[in-house]
């Protein structure tokens, strides 16, 4: 045998190590790109394992309008991961021996109408305070009253006496709010403003340079948010930072979150028994484990344990997530926000794909035309869901009860996965080849839900019919909602669109001259005409309710 020098043998080690990290970043550049192509809102990108970067980019613009590309030193709206600065910041106060996180918020805001109910700070960074979250006050984020800047009073004035979800402890739901009283409880306990006190006790400390509390101040490399799909993006609205404030105020750059991310795990500003609680899930009252921490979410999954958050703010959505037995951490910062799915699909992947763990690792394949009609049908879910698969244009899709359509792709033999998701199912026949039944197996879960073959789509179908665009001019117009979320109706050649507030525009398609219906969720449409001929009204039923909206021009 031919005798090796030990030379020889490290230089084949790093060479190996090289190609492994080329390979690595090639791989995850493409994904990158394939979620976010150049010529459109984007997102920086980075990952990092045991504190080394092993993937740092950035891919589409940062302004479109001025041709300026991404890049991974763009400063960009958090969102929600504000989140998790904020329950750092009440620990910080505890261990300071300020407040305890067994304390009834009362303590602290004594006029805040609790109902008869003692609601802790724990209840607030764990969301299961029952406090109606504001940002789902109908109406209420489409129209001008976010634009006005408030006092921390003044805005939590504007949830204080609706009526409670739950009694506090009795269950989980995410709520807006109780973030926003644990900025006042910041504010009350510590004697500065919630952005001093953040800037001062979190980002000084940890010399995170480029993160900042939001505002109208200038902000070298701040991205432009925007909204919408590829074809029809638009600027974001605006939207006054005093109004997300601690829930979802704050900016920041991939870099600064890494720090941030760093000093968090490794005991560099937190004790291990605040770090600890952070990361515990709550137990609710029943004994439920609710998979929310403080202002952070919890799970096993793949074999990894997952420590993440995602924001979705005007013009902007953001996704990070911590593997802490391997040390690894994932950001994607997209100026987009509506790309939020894609962002955090790419955010997972790179993660679990850093960690060589066992996910689902799905690509596309060409099956023959032919074999798709097999699979169309409605499928039985339980006693009040089922899932149908449709085929149009040569393509195969799914719509569940009450929800939209979704492409499915074929990966294997019956077997298709939805694009930019670990979401899988697999279809099932009988001894004759008939189509019986099809396993879904959520977000790449073990265990499949099942759903077997009940009908074709002949029952409760829907098919157009042909109408004259020219009715399709006395239903254009702008019509409102009770909630006041607006609803736009426009005729574009021969098809008819409707788009609400914040939302893509999407074709329907008549029944009837009167009543139409979309693809692309479960709901219909029907106007009635005013004396002019013109709509008057537009009802849009969708999950067995209705709601009318009023024409206003």
């Amino acid at each position: 045998m031919k005798k090796t020098s030990i030379a020889a043998i490290g230089t084949m080690i790093i060479s190996l190590v090289f190609s492994s990290f080329v390979s690595a970043s090639s791989k995850y550049q493409q994904w990158l790109e394939e979620a976010f192509p150049a010529d459109g809102p984007g997102a920086a990108v980075i990952v990092v394992k045991d504190k080394k970067v092993l993937f740092r980019s950035a891919s589409g613009q940062a302004d479109m309008e001025l041709g300026v590309p991404l890049s991974p030193d763009n400063v960009f709206r958090l969102g929600s991961i504000t989140k998790q600065f904020t329950a750092a910041a009440i620990l910080l106060l505890e261990e300071q021996g300020k407040l305890s996180i067994s304390d009834d918020i009362k303590k602290y805001l004594p006029d805040y109408p609790t109902q008869g109910h003692t609601i802790t700070i724990e209840n607030l960074l764990t969301h299961t305070s029952g406090i109606f979250d504001y940002t789902e006050i109908p109406g209420y984020f489409d129209g001008l009253a976010i634009r006005k800047d408030v006092s921390t009073q003044e805005l939590i004035e504007v949830f204080a006496n609706l009526p409670m979800d739950f009694a506090p402890g009795e269950a989980w739901n995410y709520s807006n709010s109780g973030y926003v009283l644990l900025g006042a409880i910041i504010e009350k306990v510590s004697g500065q403003s919630y952005a001093e006190f953040i800037q001062t006790a979190i980002f000084d400390k940890l010399g995170m340079h480029h993160s900042y509390y939001g505002g109208l101040q200038i902000v070298l490399n701040r991205a432009h948010g925007y909204q919408g799909e590829a074809g029809n993006y638009s600027n974001a609205g605006f939207l006054s930072m005093t109004q997300p404030y601690a829930a979802g105020s704050l900016l920041s750059t991939v870099d600064d979150l890494v720090i941030w991310t760093n000093a968090l795990f490794n005991g560099d500003l937190l004790s291990e028994e605040s770090l600890k609680k952070m990361t515990t899930d709550f137990e609710l009252n029943n004994g439920e484990h609710t998979g929310y921490a403080f202002g952070l979410a919890v799970r096993e999954r793949f074999g990894e344990r997952e420590i993440n958050h995602n924001g979705g703010i005007h013009g902007f959505s953001t996704y990070g997530t911590w593997l802490p037995k391997q040390k690894i951490y994932v950001a994607v910062l997209s100026n987009n926000a509506d790309s939020g799915a894609q962002g955090g699909f790419l955010a997972t992947r790179l993660a679990f794909d850093a960690a060589g763990a066992d996910y689902p690792r799905l690509d596309a394949i060409d099956i023959d035309a032919e074999t798709l009609p097999q699979y169309l049908g409605v499928y039985q879910i339980n006693e009040n869901e089922t899932r149908s698969v449709i085929l149009e244009d040569g393509r195969l899709y799914t719509q569940r009860t009450g929800r939209g359509r979704m492409e499915i792709v074929a990966h294997g033999e019956d077997a298709f996965f939805y694009p930019g998701s670990f979401t899988h199912l697999k279809f099932e026949r009988d001894s004759t080849g008939k189509v019986t039944a099809m396993d879904m197996y959520q977000d790449g879960a073990d265990k499949a839900e099942r759903a077997e073959w009940v009908s074709d789509l002949s029952q409760g179908q829907r098919n157009a019919v042909d109408v004259s665009p020219e009715i399709y001019d006395l239903w254009a117009g702008n019509y409102v909602m009770a909630s006041g979320t607006a609803l736009t109706v426009s005729r574009v050649g021969g098809q008819l669109f409707v788009q609400t507030t914040g939302q893509s525009q999407f074709e329907i398609f008549p029944l009837s001259v009167s009543r139409y219906f979309l693809k692309v969720v479960d709901a219909e449409i029907e106007f009635t005409a005013g004396d002019d001929g013109r709509g008057k009204t537009a009802v849009i039923y969708q999950n067995g309710t209705e709601e009318i909206a009023n024409r206003v021009d």
